[in-house]
C-alpha cells in the first residue's frame, strides 16, 4: 500500500544563511502534493525581502524566533528553548511529520516520524578549513549534534560525500538518504556575456576562500566583481583591492542578473557541501571555476574546472585560460548548464516526498 503524501509538515530553518534559500525553494516544490509547510525561522530576524519571499508561497505558513544557532557562540541555552518552543508548535501545527534543517533537535520526542537535514556541520568545515580536528570547546557541540542525529529516523545530506562525512563523525544512523538541492530554474536565465569574473560570499570566509580569489585578481585580465560583504567583522574597514568590486548584498533579482551576464563563477571553496550559488551560475550558463572538494567533484563531474583552494597560481592560471580561450569557455558553460538541469527544484521536491511517504509508510506498519 502507497502511503499518502503528508498534507502538513513542521520544517526549521536558519535565516543566516543558504538553508533559507533550501527551504523555500522545497517548500514550492511540495505545493503539487499538497503539502501545508510550517516554517519555523531562528538565527535572525527576518529581512523585508525574505519576508516579501515568504508571503508569496501559498502553502507556506511563518513562525518567527531569534534563538541562536547551534553553531553559534554559547548557544546552548537558547537551543534549550528552541525545543521547548518546536514541541509546541508542533503541538499547535499537527503535523504528520517534522523536517529539521538543524540537528541537534532530532533528539526531541515530537511523537511524529522526524527528517534531518545535514547541510554542512562545524567539524567537517573545521577539517578542511584549518586542516585539523575541531578544538576540545566543540565537544558538546559533537555530543548533542550525534545525539540529534542518532535519534532521527532519517538523516538526508546533500551529496553522498557529505553523508559519508556525517556518518564518520556521527554515526551510525537508524536510516539515511542522498538527496541533492534544487533550484528554479526560471529564476536564472543565459543573457549575453560579458568579460569578467563573479563570485558571491563574504570576502572573509575562509570556507569560501573569496579572498584568494580577490588577491590574485590584479594579475587577471578582466575584472573580478564579488557580490557580498567587504567589510572586517571585527574592526568595519572595507577592503580595497587592485581589480576588485565589491558589490555589496544584492537581491535575488540583481544576482540573477550578474550571473546572466558573467562570463565565469569563481569559487575556490575548501569547505562547500553543495554550493547553492554555483548551482545558480551553472543554471545562468557560466563556466565554473570551483575547489577541489569531493562534494563538487560529485555534483559538477567535467562540467567545472577544478583548483585546490590553497594553490593561488593555479587559481590564476586556471580563470586566465579560460579568459584566453572563448571556445573551451563556452564548451564549460554549456556544460554547467546541462549538468545544472540535474539540480532542479521539482526533483528536489519529488525525492523529499518520496523520503517522507516511506517513513510515514513504516510508521504505518509499525
Amino acid at each position: 500500500m502507497e502511503a499518502h503524501h503528508p498534507s502538513r509538515i513542521l520544517m526549521t530553518a536558519d535565516t543566516v544563511g543558504g538553508v533559507w534559500t533550501y527551504a523555500l525553494e522545497l517548500i514550492r516544490a511540495l505545493a503539487p502534493f499538497k503539502t501545508q509547510v510550517a516554517l519555523a525561522t531562528m538565527g535572525a530576524p527576518l529581512s523585508e525581502e525574505q519576508r516579501q519571499q515568504a508571503d508569496e508561497i501559498d502553502n507556506l505558513t511563518l513562525y518567527e524566533s531569534e534563538y541562536k544557532l547551534e553553531w553559534m557562540d554559547a548557544p546552548w541555552d537558547d537551543v534549550e528553548e528552541t525545543g521547548k518552543w518546536l514541541l509546541k508548535l508542533k503541538e499547535e501545527v499537527h503535523p504528520d511529520l517534522v523536517h529539521l534543517n538543524g540537528m541537534v533537535h532530532g533528539a526531541l520526542d515530537f511523537g511524529v516520524p522526524t527528517v534531518v537535514v545535514v547541510h554542512s556541520c562545524v567539524l567537517s568545515w573545521w577539517r578542511a578549513v584549518k586542516d585539523e580536528e575541531a578544538p576540545q570547546e566543540w565537544a558538546k557541540y559533537k555530543e548533542m549534534v550525534t545525539k540529534g542525529l542518532q535519534n532521527a529516523n532519517i538523516v538526508v545530506a546533500p551529496t553522498q560525500a557529505m553523508l559519508h562525512q556525517a556518518e564518520t563523525l556521527y554515526g551510525p544512523f537508524q536510516n539515511s538518504s542522498v538527496v541533492y538541492n534544487g533550484r528554479g530554474q526560471h529564476t536564472f536565465q543565459f543573457g549575453k556575456k560579458e568579460p569578467f569574473v563573479f563570485s558571491m560570499g563574504r570576502v572573509w570566509d575562509e570556507a569560501k576562500n573569496i579572498s584568494t580569489l580577490a588577491h590574485i585578481a590584479s594579475d587577471l585580465q578582466w575584472p573580478v566583481y564579488i557580490a557580498g560583504d567587504a567589510r572586517h567583522p571585527a574592526n568595519g574597514k572595507e577592503v580595497q583591492l587592485e581589480n576588485v568590486h565589491f558589490l555589496g548584498q544584492l537581491t535575488e533579482k540583481e544576482v540573477s542578473d550578474w550571473l546572466s551576464r558573467a562570463s565565469i563563477y569563481a569559487l575556490p571553496a575548501k569547505y562547500e557541501p553543495f554550493g547553492l550559488t554555483i548551482l545558480e551560475a551553472a543554471m545562468s550558463g557560466c563556466a565554473l571555476v570551483v575547489g577541489k572538494t569531493d562534494s563538487q567533484a560529485e555534483i559538477w563531474g567535467n562540467a567545472a574546472k577544478y583548483v585546490n583552494p590553497n594553490d593561488a597560481d593555479e587559481l590564476r592560471d586556471t580563470i586566465n585560460n579560460l579568459i584566453d580561450d572563448e571556445f573551451g569557455r563556452n564548451i564549460m558553460a554549456c556544460r554547467a548548464v546541462k549538468r545544472s538541469h540535474g539540480y532542479t527544484a521539482d526533483p528536489m521536491g519529488q525525492d523529499y516526498d518520496h523520503v517522507y511517504r516511506q517513513l510515514l509508510k513504516q510508521t504505518v506498519i509499525v
